[in-house]
């Protein structure tokens, strides 16, 4: 399996877990069966690239991303591209993997990402009011 981790730079697992998934400057990938650390730039459009990290993420075979939190329409976004997403992930690269491994990390849902990222703005457009009144239903 591979594990995406939005990364403040390219230090592998030792670097800071990064706040805004779409903003981070790169992406640290670990293969839990090789244990194999490859670094992604970040080559969205929120870093003068193209296209949204989800489909970067995807295409590049990331099973499941490990990040602080993220909006609701980020979420949909990873869940529309088969990438299962887990949020509160803190610290370095390292210590994130360590607590998905150890069941610390809550898989995200459109309702935690209403309850934590509200106030934020999803991080990618425009942020989404009070989170409320603009669920899409599929």
């Amino acid at each position: 399996m591979k594990l995406c981790i939005p990364s403040m730079g390219k230090k592998g697992l030792d670097e800071l877990v990064g706040e805004h998934f779409g903003r981070v400057p790169a992406y640290t990938v670990f293969d839990t069966e090789t244990k194999e650390v490859t670094i992604l730039d970040n080559t969205s459009e929120h870093m003068g690239g193209s296209g949204y990290p989800a489909e970067i993420l995807a295409k590049a075979g990331m099973n499941t991303m490990l990040c602080g939190g993220l909006g609701r329409r980020a979420i949909s976004m990873f869940e529309g591209a088969g990438v299962m997403v887990f949020v509160g992930a803190t610290g370095t690269v390292q210590e994130s993997i360590d607590m998905w491994r150890s069941g610390k990390l809550q898989a995200a849902t459109d309702e935690n990402a209403c309850a934590q990222h509200a106030y934020r703005g999803d991080g990618i457009g425009e942020g989404h009011g009070d989170g409320h009144g603009n669920h899409h239903h599929h």
